[in-house]
């Protein structure tokens, strides 16, 4: 446990900077529950599904290849079904969608974890940045081809950021959303975070009149393969800092399990947490209007990948 993790205090949740992920479900039974999780392979991805299939959930887990889905599975006891799922080739999201489809399994929860992060330079994927497609249209593809399989009281959890304050200054730059314009490694990721909070909220918005949730999380800073990209000083530096500042991949767990799982979570939809406790985003999060324009940009994007 970090030394701020150890200062840290508890909010009304109950929970707070140091909880883990075990211990927002402690005394849960998650049995005949099916929860979806997107990155499952590694870091907090893994130690989702490891809790999740823990506390008695049939866990989907999904990851860029069956091989490494299966690894992972493989490596936790319950029950679990492993699948591709490469979100940046559409192809494979809709596979995925296919075969949840195809085993007529109801989800309770799906957790969107997986992403990628800080690219030191412009990839792109299907002519769009790659964070951008991979961390929001990766995702956007899933959930709205999930829909009809989640249950009547089916969470969606996006892993967003506090990075998301990072994106720029216009919320989401949609005349440069393939990145030839201008190209920040940070800036694209926060845009990335943030499309993935305005989704979420969005999906609130649609999903308003039922007792299904859409939310978005920040997991804190943690150390984990999602770093690989990253500037090697900088990477250097969070290394040097990790027994000091940075969550463990427990805690980093934590906050999507809490929003997947928790009974106190039943009927919040449309907020962002951080630390197991409802946080205030960026303002522009909550900009109605620009989420809009974003899930119809979005749809666009994708009737053009057909």
């Amino acid at each position: 446990m970090s030394i701020y993790g150890l200062l840290a205090g508890k909010g009304p949740s109950g929970f707070g900077y140091a909880s883990t992920a075990e211990e927002v479900t402690a005394g849960l039974s998650l049995s005949g529950k099916s929860v979806l999780v997107t990155g499952c392979n590694s870091g907090v991805g893994f130690e989702t599904l490891r809790v999740l299939a823990l506390r008695g959930a049939q866990v989907l887990g999904t990851a860029r290849s069956l091989e490494k889905a299966h690894e992972a599975c493989s490596r936790v006891g319950g029950r679990t079904l492993p699948l591709a799922c490469e979100l940046s080739e559409p192809s494979s999201v809709k596979a995925c969608v296919s075969a949840v489809q195809a085993a007529g399994i109801q989800l309770d929860a799906v957790v969107c974890n997986a992403g990628v992060m800080a690219l030191p330079k412009l990839q792109q994927a299907h002519g769009y940045e790659l964070q951008f497609f991979t961390n929001h249209i990766g995702h956007f593809i899933l959930v709205t081809g999930l829909l009809e399989a989640l249950g009547p009281r089916g969470r969606v959890v996006m892993l967003s950021s506090s990075a998301h304050r990072q994106a720029p200054a216009a919320g989401i730059e949609f005349d440069n959303l393939d990145g030839r314009k201008g190209y920040s490694a940070w800036r694209a990721y926060g845009q990335s975070k943030l499309a993935n909070l305005l989704f979420a909220k969005q999906l609130a918005r649609r999903l308003a009149g039922t007792e299904k949730t859409a939310n978005a999380v920040h997991p804190g800073v943690i150390r984990t393969n999602l770093q690989r990209h990253m500037n090697p000083l900088l990477s250097a530096v969070l290394a040097a800092a990790e027994p000091l500042a940075l969550k463990s991949v427990p805690e980093g767990a934590a906050t999507q399990v809490y929003a997947a799982t928790h009974p106190t979570m039943a009927g919040v939809s449309g907020q962002f947490l951080a630390n197991c406790n409802i946080a205030r985003p960026r303002a522009d999060a909550e900009d109605e209007q620009l989420a809009r324009k974003l899930w119809d940009v979005s749809e666009q994007i994708v009737a053009g990948l057909s």
